[in-house]
């Protein structure tokens, strides 16, 4: 914990680069990913502060859009689409994730009740039991996301306008490279 101390304390003595920040935000692109610590949107994409609207849930799941229950994920899904007026939304799977792995494999998640539940809401992907990186399940995965995205009202009308595109990209942790899906040819290809 000290080293992140230490950097927050020598963090907030540059304020003439974060002044600007006061104004507002106007992030172009809404970035849902896993709440996994390798997994970091902006060192992934290269993005300053306030150009990324960021969402992290355990395995990047998007729950199903539910007007009589709203989640914290619908709020931040819809005042990024309406409030913020994105352009673009990305979801990003990552090799090693331990939720979709969990899925694929099917694991006992009993001890864990919360994880358990919050899974419970995600299909089970397609996916190798026994691959560590879990590839296919989590492309699976995160394809499964984008169409739940598109359940979410004001994400079907933006995308109808044609005011706002979908991606689904994979992330290896294990080499840093960025693969996103080509709806064309229903693979994941090189950035």
């Amino acid at each position: 914990m000290q080293p992140l101390i230490d950097y927050a304390r020598t963090f907030g003595r540059r304020p003439e680069e974060f002044a600007r920040l006061a104004e507002g935000q106007s992030p172009k692109v809404l970035f849902i990913t896993c709440s996994d610590s390798r997994v970091v949107p902006a060192l992934i994409t290269g993005a300053r502060p306030g150009e990324l609207f960021e969402l992290r849930t355990a395995g990047n799941i998007v729950p199903p859009h539910d007007s009589q229950h709203p989640t914290s994920e619908a709020a931040t899904i819809e005042y990024a689409v309406e409030v913020l007026g994105v352009r673009d939304i990305v979801v990003c799977g990552h090799s090693h994730c331990g939720a979709v792995g969990a899925l694929v494999r099917g694991d006992d998640l009993t001890a864990v009740p919360a994880v358990r539940d919050w899974l419970a809401g995600a299909p089970r992907p397609a996916g190798a039991a026994e691959d560590p990186e879990v590839a296919e399940g989590v492309r699976c995965h995160a394809l499964t996301q984008l169409l739940r995205l598109r359940s979410y009202p004001c994400v079907e009308r933006r995308t109808a306008e044609g005011t706002l595109g979908l991606h689904a990209w994979y992330y290896e942790v294990h080499t840093g490279a960025v693969r996103t899906h080509r709806p064309e040819t229903d693979t994941f290809e090189a950035l």
